[in-house]
C-alpha cells in the first residue's frame, strides 16, 4: 500500500467544492505549455502546499432509498488530476500501454477487498460489497451487500433479478460504475480517489481511436494534458459556447466515422477476391479514414489552448434583422436613467430639432441601453445620455442603426456584468457606434464582434476583459479616434477575408496588439488592412502578429507525398502492359461517393491486382500522411520577430503608426 501518497486538500475555489484529496509529488505539476497567446493566470493552476492526512468529503445519493454516504471525489481541481495522471498513473506511457499502466497503479493503491460501493448506472443503483479486484481488466468482483438496498426507475429489480444480473456478469463490474461508500477511518480514501481518476479518464479523456495513434510523443503530453485543460477551461467559462458546441459535434461525428470505419475494415479483413463490390468498399473505407483524420485534427486544434486561440473558429450568428418598421417610420431612442427638463431642452436643441423643416420624428425613452437596442428597427438612432449603465445581456445589433453617446466617452459608460459570451454582436449592413465607453467583466469572448456587414466605431473607449474586437470573415470594421486596452488576448483579431481600417487609435496593455488570424484547413482571401496614425504600445507580446504557413515545409511535405503516391498509386492497366497510370486518390474517393459514374469504371476489378495488398498500401500511405499532419500540429507555435511584416500584400495603407514598448517587439509571425 502506498501509505505516503495521500495528501491534504488544495485551496478553496468558488467553482469547486472544498476538501479534496490528491497524490502528492515533490514538485508542482508541469506548467501549461508556454505559448505566445496563452493565459498564464489560470485559476486552475493555483499552487498549494501538501499536508499530511486526508480531507475527502462525503455526499448522499439522491433518491428515496436511504443509501449510506458516498465519498465525494468528482470535484477535484485541475492540478490534482494533472498530478495524478502525470506522476502516478500514466507517466510517459504510449496509448497502447494505458490500460497496463493503469492496472499497475491500481495494484499499488486499491484495497483488494472488504469495501462497499454503490453500483450506479443510468437505470438503477444498488449497494454491493467488493470481494476481489481484477486489475488487468479494470473490474471488481462483487456480491450484493446486506441489507439489500436498490433503487431503480422500474420496479422489476428485485433481489432475485439483481442476483440473476450479477450472475450474467459473472459478478464482475467495471470500476467506473462504482462509488465507494464513505468511511471516516481513511482506509478507503485512496481507493475512492483512484476509482474517480479511472472513471474521469474514460469518461472525459480517452477516445476509442487513441490506440491507433502511436507516434514519438508520449500519450500524456499528446492527448491527456490538452483534453484535461479543455475540460476545465469549459468548466470555468473560458471557452466560447459556440466553440464548445463545435467541439462536441466534431467529437460525435468522429466517433460515428470511426465506428463505421471499424465495421468496414472488419468486413474487408478476410477478403480473398477482387470483386467490384470489394473495390468500392475499399475506396469507401479510405474515404472514411480521410474524413476521420480531418475531424481528429480539428479536435486537436480546439483541445490545444494556444491553437484554438490562434486559428479561431467560424462562429455563425443567428441574429435576425427586423428590417424596416411596418409603419415605415424611423424612431430616435433616448436612453437616460432620469429625464430632467434641462436634459430634455438640450436634447431638443442639440440633437432632435436641428433641421427646422425636417418632418416629425418619433421619440421613445428608455432607462437602459439594452432595451433601446432591442426596440430598434432599420435606420433607427439610439442616443445615450451621460450616466453609468449596467447591463446583463448582449447587444445584438442586426439592423443598420446608429448608437451615439451624448457627450464624452468617459461620461457615458456601459458596463457588462454576468457571465456571457459577447458584449456587442454586430451583423447589420451599416452600424455606427460613437462616444461611448464599454467596460467588460466576466467575459468569455471579446467585447465587440463583427460577424458580417460594416461597423464603424468612433470616439469610443473599450476596456476589455478577454479579447478586444474580432473582425470575422467577410466583415468590415472602421475604428477611428478610439482607445482599446486590457485584453488578455489580442486587442483586435482580424480574420481572413475581412476588411479593417484603423485610424488615430490607441491599442495598448493587451496580450498582443493586433492578431491577424488564419484557418489551418480552409482557404480564404487575405484580409485588407489599413492603419493610419495609430499608437500600438505596452502590449505584453508583439504589436502586430501575423499567422501564416511555412511555405518551405509545405513544399517538403508535398514532395514526400508525391513520392509516396508514386509508390502506391501506380496500377497496371489492362490495355498496356508496359504503361502505368497513376490513379488519383481524390478520384477514387469521388467514385466511392457517387460523384462519378460507376459505369465508367466497370472494369475496375480487372485493372486492380491484389485487392488486399492495395488496401493495406492505401491505408499505410494515408496513415503516414496523417502522422505528418500531426507532426506539423505538434511543431506549431514557432513565433519569430518580423520587421518586414508591414510589406505584406494585406496591408493596403500604412502611414504614421507608432509601435513602442511592446514586450516582444513591434512585429511577429506565428508559423504553421
Amino acid at each position: 500500500m502506498a501509505a505516503g501518497l495521500l495528501t491534504g486538500s488544495g485551496p478553496e475555489s468558488e467553482a469547486m467544492a472544498s476538501g479534496r484529496t490528491s497524490w502528492a509529488a515533490e514538485e508542482e505539476p508541469a506548467p501549461q505549455g508556454e505559448g505566445l497567446f496563452q493565459d498564464e493566470d489560470s485559476c486552475s493552476d493555483c499552487s498549494y502546499h501538501d499536508k499530511p492526512g486526508t480531507s475527502l468529503q462525503s455526499f448522499v445519493l439522491e433518491g428515496k432509498t436511504p443509501f449510506p454516504e458516498i465519498f465525494q471525489t468528482s470535484q477535484l481541481l485541475f492540478y490534482e488530476r494533472f498530478r495524478a495522471y502525470q506522476d502516478y498513473i500514466l507517466a510517459d506511457c504510449k496509448a497502447s500501454e494505458v490500460r497496463e499502466f493503469t492496472a499497475e497503479f491500481l495494484e499499488k493503491v486499491l484495497e483488494p477487498s472488504g469495501w462497499r460501493a454503490a453500483w450506479h448506472t443510468n437505470v438503477f443503483k444498488v449497494l454491493v460489497e467488493v470481494t476481489d479486484v481484477d486489475f488487468s481488466a479494470l473490474k471488481v468482483v462483487v456480491r450484493l451487500a446486506e441489507p439489500y438496498l436498490c433503487e431503480s426507475q422500474v420496479s422489476t429489480f428485485t433481489l432475485e433479478c439483481m442476483n440473476e444480473l450479477l450472475n450474467l456478469k459473472e459478478h464482475r463490474l467495471p470500476l467506473q460504475e462504482l462509488w465507494v461508500v464513505y468511511d471516516d477511518s481513511g482506509v478507503f480514501d485512496q481507493t475512492a480517489l483512484a476509482i474517480e481518476h479511472v472513471r474521469f479518464f474514460y469518461q472525459n479523456i480517452w477516445r476509442s481511436w487513441d490506440e491507433e495513434e502511436e507516434d514519438e510523443y508520449d500519450y500524456f503530453v499528446r492527448c491527456v494534458e490538452p483534453r484535461l485543460r479543455l475540460h476545465y477551461d469549459i468548466l470555468e467559462d473560458r471557452v466560447p459556447s459556440g466553440l464548445i458546441i463545435d467541439y462536441r459535434n466534431l467529437l460525435s461525428q468522429c466517433e460515428e466515422s470511426y465506428r463505421k470505419f471499424l465495421n468496414l475494415r472488419s468486413s474487408l479483413s478476410n477478403c480473398n477476391s477482387d470483386s467490384e463490390q470489394e473495390n468500392i468498399s475499399m475506396v469507401e473505407g479510405l474515404k472514411l479514414y480521410s474524413e476521420m483524420e480531418q475531424l481528429k485534427q480539428k479536435l486537436k486544434l480546439i483541445e490545444n489552448p494556444l491553437l484554438r486561440y490562434v486559428f479561431g473558429y467560424q462562429k455563425n450568428s443567428n441574429i435576425q434583422a427586423k428590417g424596416i418598421r411596418p409603419s415605415g417610420s424611423k424612431v430616435t431612442h433616448v436612453v437616460s436613467s432620469t429625464i430632467t427638463t434641462g436634459l430634455l431642452r438640450s436634447l431638443l436643441r442639440d440633437r432632435l430639432c436641428q433641421e427646422p423643416y425636417e418632418e416629425e420624428t418619433e421619440i421613445q425613452f428608455h432607462r437602459d441601453p439594452l432595451s433601446a437596442i432591442n426596440a430598434c428597427y432599420e435606420g433607427d438612432t439610439v442616443i445615450v445620455c451621460p450616466g453609468h449603465y449596467v447591463v446583463h445581456g448582449t447587444f445584438s445589433i442586426a439592423d443598420s442603426i446608429e448608437l451615439e453617446g451624448n457627450g464624452l466617452p468617459d461620461d457615458i459608460v456601459i458596463e457588462k456584468r454576468g457571465k456571457g459570451d459577447t458584449f456587442v454582436d454586430c451583423t447589420g449592413a451599416d452600424i455606427k457606434i460613437s462616444c461611448i465607453k464599454f467596460v467588460q467583466h466576466d467575459a468569455v469572448e471579446g467585447i465587440l464582434i463583427i460577424h458580417r456587414g460594416k461597423t464603424t466605431l468612433e470616439n469610443c473607449v473599450l476596456q476589455c476583459e478577454t479579447t478586444g474586437v474580432t473582425v470575422r470573415t467577410s466583415a468590415e470594421f472602421l475604428m477611428k479616434n478610439s482607445d482599446l486596452y486590457g485584453a488578455k488576448g489580442a486587442g483586435i483579431e482580424i480574420y481572413p477575408g475581412s476588411k479593417c481600417v484603423l485610424t488615430d487609435n490607441g491599442i495598448h496593455h493587451c496580450k498582443e496588439g493586433i492578431l491577424i488570424k488564419d484557418f489551418l484547413d480552409e482557404h480564404y482571401d487575405i484580409p485588407k488592412i489599413s492603419m493610419v496614425n495609430n499608437i500600438v504600445h505596452n502590449n505584453e507580446g508583439y504589436g502586430v502578429v501575423l499567422v501564416k504557413p511555412t511555405i518551405f515545409s509545405d513544399l517538403q511535405e508535398n514532395a514526400q507525398d508525391g513520392t509516396e503516391e508514386s509508390k502506391v498509386f501506380k496500377i497496371q492497366t489492362s490495355g498496356e502492359g508496359d504503361a502505368t497510370e497513376r490513379v488519383d486518390l481524390e478520384e477514387l474517393i469521388q467514385c466511392a461517393a457517387g460523384k462519378m459514374e460507376l459505369s465508367a469504371r466497370s472494369d475496375l476489378s480487372e485493372q486492380v491486382e491484389g485487392n488486399c495488398e492495395i488496401i493495406n498500401e492505401l491505408v499505410a500511405a494515408s496513415t503516414q500522411k496523417g502522422q505528418m499532419k500531426k507532426k506539423r500540429l505538434s511543431e506549431l507555435g514557432i513565433t519569430e520577430a518580423d520587421d518586414n511584416l508591414m510589406s505584406q500584400e494585406m496591408f493596403v495603407g500604412i502611414v504614421g503608426n507608432q509601435f513602442k514598448w511592446n514586450g516582444k517587439g513591434s512585429f511577429g509571425t506565428f508559423l504553421f
